[in-house]
């Protein structure tokens, strides 16, 4: 599992009419655990940034869509 993706489980009352979720996800964004921005930090090539989204690795998120 990604490092990126949290999980907890929701709170169910006792008087809830609703079907329980087992498990509830979340994505935190990596830009979350860097600071300022450190000097000489790796970069993608211009065509890998180009798929990436972004120019540094280490801002990289991957996008899972949910399968329904």
């Amino acid at each position: 599992m990604n490092s990126q993706i949290r999980s907890y489980v929701p709170f169910r009352g006792p008087f809830d009419p609703c079907p329980p979720l087992p498990c509830k996800t979340y994505v935190i964004p990596p830009n979350q655990y860097l600071g300022f921005q450190p000097p000489d930090l790796p970069q993608f090539s211009l065509p890998e940034a180009l798929r990436a989204g972004t120019l540094w690795p280490a801002l990289f998120s991957p996008y899972e869509p949910k399968k329904c």
